[in-house]
C-alpha cells in the first residue's frame, strides 16, 4: 500500500497540520479542540489523544456552512456565532488505533467545519476537532479515508 498524506493535531498549538509521506508539512491551520481538555472517556466533552484513522467522511458537495446531525445534511446554513456547537461543511470521523482511545468512532469525534470560526485558535469546542470552512473543504479533498491522524 502506498504512503498517504497524514494529519498532526496539536493540542497545544491549536493547529492541524496536513503533512506529505515523506514528512513535509504541506498546509497548516488554525484548529479548536475540547474546553475540557483532553480524555477519552464517554461523555466527558473532551478531545482525544493519540493515533486515530479516517472512517468516514461525510458532506461531499455541501455548501459552504451546510449544518448536519447525524452526518446528515440538514437543509439549512449556519451564520458565524450562532448558538451551540454545530458541526459544518464537513465532517472526518475519526476511528481511534490505540487502546486508550478505542471508544473515539463511538463517541462521534469528528474533524468538522464550525460556526464559530472566530474562535479558532483556542480550545473551545465539545470534544471534536474545529477547524474552519474553508479548511475543511480543502482537507476533505486532500485527505483519504483511511489517512492516519495524530492528535498530541
Amino acid at each position: 500500500m502506498p504512503a498517504r498524506r497524514s494529519l498532526r493535531i496539536s493540542i497545544a498549538r491549536q493547529t492541524l497540520e496536513l503533512v506529505s509521506p515523506d514528512g513535509k508539512v504541506l498546509r497548516r491551520c488554525r484548529v479548536s479542540t475540547s474546553a475540557r481538555g483532553t480524555g477519552c472517556r464517554e461523555g466527558s466533552l473532551r478531545t482525544p489523544t493519540g493515533r486515530f484513522r479516517i472512517c468516514g467522511k461525510h458532506g461531499r458537495n455541501a455548501p459552504i456552512g451546510m449544518i448536519f446531525k447525524e452526518r446528515k445534511a440538514t437543509g439549512r446554513i449556519a451564520r458565524e456565532g450562532e448558538p451551540g456547537d454545530l458541526i459544518l461543511t464537513r465532517i472526518l470521523w475519526l476511528e481511534g488505533l490505540d487502546r486508550a482511545n478505542a471508544n473515539t468512532r463511538s463517541r462521534f469525534i469528528y474533524l468538522h467545519g464550525t460556526n464559530h470560526e472566530s474562535q479558532l485558535g483556542r480550545p473551545a469546542s465539545h470534544g471534536c476537532v474545529r477547524v474552519g470552512n474553508a479548511d475543511v473543504v480543502e482537507l476533505f479533498s486532500l485527505v483519504p479515508r483511511g489517512a492516519l491522524v495524530h492528535i498530541s
